[in-house]
C-alpha cells in the first residue's frame, strides 16, 4: 500500500487537527484538516514552506508517513463532518489520497480539497470530492508562468460545478491578472474569491481595505483568513 506523506506538527504528530475553515466559500465551517507534504510550486509568500522548502527545513523532521487507513482513523476521531485536505499540493499523492477519501466517505464525511490547479484529478478521485478549492497562483507568487498556469487542469476545474476559485492577492494590482484568467477559462465572477495575502491580523485588515473597492467593482467575493484573525500564523490551527 502506498503511504501518504503528511506534514508533521512541532509535537511530532501528523498535522491532522480540528479547527474552522479559514478561507473560501465555507469560511467558518467546523472542519478536520489533513495537511499533506510536498508541492510542485514555490510561492514566495507561502506560509507552509515546511511542507516543501527542503533547503530551509529537514524533511526527516517535517514529514511523517502514514497509511491511508491510519490517517483516516485520526481524522474520523476528531468527529467533525467537514474534512479539508490541504498541503502542499494534495494532488501529487492521488493514489493514497483516494484510499483516504474512500474511508472518509464511508463514514459520511464531506470532503474539500485545496489545490493550486496545476494537476487534474483522476476520475476515481474526483468522484469522492464534494468541493474543490482551486487557488491558481498569480505572477506575484514568484512562480514562472509555465509552472503556475496549466491549461488542461485549469480547464478541467473551470468545467467542474463543485469548484470555486480562490486567488491570493497582495494588492489590487493583482486583480487585472485574475480577470484575464477568468476570461480565458470561462470562470464566472460569482465563483471567484479574492483572499488577501497576510499572516497577521493587521496586514490582513489593511490589504482587505485595499482590495474591497476592486472586488465590489468586479463582482468578486472578498475573502478573509479567519485562522489568521484568530491565531495568527500558528501551525495546526
Amino acid at each position: 500500500m502506498t503511504l501518504l506523506h503528511l506534514s508533521r506538527l512541532p509535537s511530532g504528530e501528523p498535522e491532522i487537527f480540528a479547527s474552522v475553515q479559514g478561507e473560501g466559500i465555507t469560511v467558518g465551517l467546523p472542519s478536520a484538516f489533513v495537511r499533506l507534504a510536498h508541492c510542485n510550486l514555490r510561492c514566495s509568500w507561502c506560509d507552509t514552506k515546511y511542507t516543501w522548502e527542503w533547503s530551509s527545513y529537514d524533511p526527516r523532521q517535517e514529514i511523517v508517513k502514514l497509511s491511508p487507513a491510519a490517517a483516516a482513523d485520526l481524522a474520523l476521531a476528531l468527529d467533525v463532518v467537514n474534512v479539508v485536505v490541504s498541503g502542499g499540493e494534495p494532488l501529487l499523492q492521488q493514489r493514497p489520497l483516494a484510499d483516504l477519501l474512500v474511508r472518509l466517505k464511508a463514514a459520511e464525511r464531506r470532503i474539500e480539497i485545496e489545490t493550486n490547479g496545476t494537476i487534474a484529478p483522476d476520475p476515481s478521485l474526483a468522484s469522492l470530492v464534494d468541493q474543490w478549492n482551486v487557488s491558481p497562483k498569480l505572477a506575484s507568487s514568484g512562480n514562472a508562468a509555465h509552472r503556475r498556469e496549466r491549461m488542461g487542469p485549469l480547464a478541467w476545474f473551470s468545467a467542474a460545478s463543485n469548484a470555486q476559485f480562490k486567488f491570493v492577492a497582495g494588492s489590487a494590482d493583482d486583480l487585472p491578472e485574475v480577470g484575464l484568467l477568468a476570461a480565458r477559462y470561462g470562470v464566472d465572477p460569482s465563483r471567484i474569491v479574492i483572499t488577501p495575502e497576510a499572516t497577521d491580523p493587521e496586514t490582513l485588515r489593511q490589504r482587505s481595505l485595499d482590495l474591497a473597492p476592486a472586488c465590489i467593482a468586479k463582482g468578486y467575493r472578498l475573502g478573509t483568513r479567519l485562522h489568521v484573525v484568530l491565531w495568527g500564523s500558528a501551525r495546526g490551527r
